[in-house]
């Protein structure tokens, strides 16, 4: 039997912190979290418990897995473990890997799943009435997102905090912003969350533009301990509803 694990109160302040500044849960709303099993993902389930629990108004949260059926990427001890939590679960399998191979070519296929995976969890949400769904990109995601943006596409734009999908029946919300990549990392292994590793044959295929940033941004941190300060004081116009957002 698991249990749930409690997070930092670092994690937690900036959580809550982002909650607020972008209005993202409110009153008796029903939100479906995107679980992977990845890091980032877990750390997210157990934010979420913990707001449920302590936050003054009442929401109601399951989980969601779509399975790619990607090489050896298995996310199905996901199953037990939110069993085990006692958390609504929905478990989906597509062969996406195989609808990618149909309809693309390999360099297309993390958009052509990430759309996909969408489209399911969309169709979830709708189908038990849910009305957010809750992604777990954190601050150093939507950093390469805007560095992506700028160099590649001539744009300013990175992922927002809080949207509502085109159909206008679902809200997408990123209660990570504020977080670090290495906070979830740390949560993670320091409570020991049953962390699936990313195998996706596809993901490993080639060097990714992202994996580039995340890279450079690496660097640049080294010499400017407040690199991410800044960025998200840039970011924070373009995280905000109105602004395009950036799928991945």
């Amino acid at each position: 039997m698991s249990n749930f694990v409690q997070p930092p109160k670092t994690l937690l302040r900036q959580t809550g912190r982002a909650l607020v500044d972008f209005n993202m849960i409110h009153e008796g709303d029903r939100v479906l979290l995107g679980l992977s099993g990845g890091k980032d993902s877990l750390a997210l389930l157990h934010i979420l418990n913990h707001f449920q629990r302590h936050a003054p108004i009442k929401f109601e949260f399951a989980a969601m897995t779509v399975d790619p059926m990607a090489g050896d990427f298995d996310p199905s001890p996901m199953i037990p473990y939110l069993e085990s939590l006692g958390v609504e679960y929905h478990y989906r399998r597509e062969p996406i890997m195989d609808m990618a191979k149909e309809h693309m070519g390999k360099p297309s296929y993390c958009s052509f799943c990430s759309r996909i995976k969408r489209g399911i969890m969309y169709n979830t949400a709708r189908k038990h009435g849910f009305n957010v769904i809750a992604l777990a990109q954190h601050l150093d995601d939507l950093a390469e997102s805007f560095m992506m943006s700028a160099f590649h596409g001539g744009q300013l734009r990175t992922m927002k905090a809080n949207y509502v999908i085109d159909e206008g029946d679902l809200r997408v919300i990123r209660p990570l912003v504020y977080a670090r990549e290495r906070q979830t990392r740390e949560f993670s292994n320091n409570t020991e969350l049953p962390v699936i590793p990313d195998s996706c044959p596809a993901c490993f295929s080639m060097p990714t533009q992202r994996q580039h940033f995340k890279e450079l941004l690496a660097a640049e941190e080294l010499e400017n301990k407040t690199l991410f300060k800044s960025l998200l004081t840039t970011m924070k116009p373009l995280m905000s509803e109105g602004c395009p957002d950036i799928k991945i």
